[in-house]
């Protein structure tokens, strides 16, 4: 299998986010690809490719114009005006009775993003825009005839809506990616992170041609908290294309599979002509922040469940914070996955 990395993620290096009554050591850090990267190198995945530049026109496919300018300009601004170095972090936040844009860019920062654990430093938009390319680069390496690609994309993308940002997410690389493969085919993006992908899931929710199941954490009790429930089924041409799967906690690795196995009956059924797979580590039973029961050895029972669709597929790196497990977790799903690929073909 090809994986896709670049050193631009490193431009995206928060030293802090404001999590509950204080500053705290920014979690979604540099640290975490690189990891990643030192466990695949390890592990003999040696097909590095670096992502191709793509024209605007592919993010603004997925995302609002006046919100990708927001991102490509607001830390400079923010800085003129005299803010806080550490990163731009909303004051006040867009609630549903207080939805109108200020005109003034320094006050936008809570009509875009809805959290205050995910800043904007310097080096975030190009960040994320190299992120989104590593996705986009994997999309088009399935199209020229790869059977499977990983992406390991940092920031991760799927908190990300059509305007919106939270999450350690800026823009959504899996969306990203399946809009650009749906033009060819129908797509499946199935989402294993912990955490709902809720921007995927908005920016999809209208849609035939993106099929969107998530296998995540309860949202009465886990973050996006909003987002997530299982009666959310899509509107309009999208009615009956979103399913969610929500869970409750010390999820085992059996109760996990059966889950999984339903969901991929689903996504069968709609016969996709590619998969994308938002893929977090953030299950195992040691990230800090999840609570499922899922062990290291759990990824590679997933990967080869997963690979048994036969389906072109991108997996896209999305969350997983336990340092210590990261690359492990990573290595196992790929090796499941690859085995089963391999021997079923």
């Amino acid at each position: 299998m090809k994986f896709i990395y670049t050193e631009s993620h490193k431009c995206h290096a928060p030293q802090y986010e404001f999590n509950r009554d204080r500053m705290t050591t920014y979690s979604e850090s540099p640290a975490r690809a690189e990891i990643i990267l030192w466990a695949l190198q390890k592990s003999d995945f040696t097909e590095i490719t670096t992502p191709r530049q793509y024209p605007l026109a592919f993010i603004r496919a997925v995302h609002d114009s006046d919100y990708i300018y927001y991102l490509e300009n607001i830390y400079s601004v923010w800085i003129t005006e005299g803010e806080p170095e550490a990163g731009v972090i909303p004051h006040t936040f867009a609630l549903r009775t207080m939805s109108k844009r200020p005109e003034k860019l320094v006050n936008q920062t809570g009509y875009y993003c809805f959290d205050a654990q995910t800043p904007i430093v310097q080096g975030t938009y190009e960040g994320a825009l190299f992120s989104a390319y590593c996705a986009l680069t994997g999309a088009d390496m399935l199209l020229e005839g790869e059977s499977a690609v990983y992406a390991l994309c940092r920031p991760p993308g799927h908190h990300a809506g059509r305007g919106i940002y939270g999450g350690y997410c800026y823009l959504n690389n899996a969306a990203i990616a399946a809009k650009h493969l749906s033009q060819e085919a129908r797509v499946s993006i199935l989402d294993i992170d912990y955490h709902h992908g809720n921007g995927t899931q908005e920016i999809f929710y209208d849609s035939s041609r993106v099929l969107f199941v998530s296998i995540h954490a309860n949202p009465n009790r886990a973050y996006p908290f909003f987002s997530g429930f299982a009666d959310e089924h899509g509107v309009g041409a999208g009615r009956g294309f979103n399913y969610n799967f929500p869970l409750e906690e010390h999820v085992d690795e059996r109760q996990y599979i059966k889950v999984l196995e339903h969901a991929m009956d689903i996504i069968q059924q709609f016969d996709p002509g590619f998969l994308v797979v938002s893929f977090g580590v953030d299950t195992f039973r040691d990230d800090p922040l999840g609570d499922f029961d899922l062990s290291l050895e759990s990824f590679s029972h997933i990967g080869k469940r997963i690979a048994q669709m036969r389906r072109p597929t991108l997996l896209v790196q999305e969350g997983g914070y336990n340092l210590q497990a990261l690359g492990e977790g990573v290595v196992n799903m790929l090796w499941g996955f690859c085995y089963d690929f391999s021997v079923s073909a």
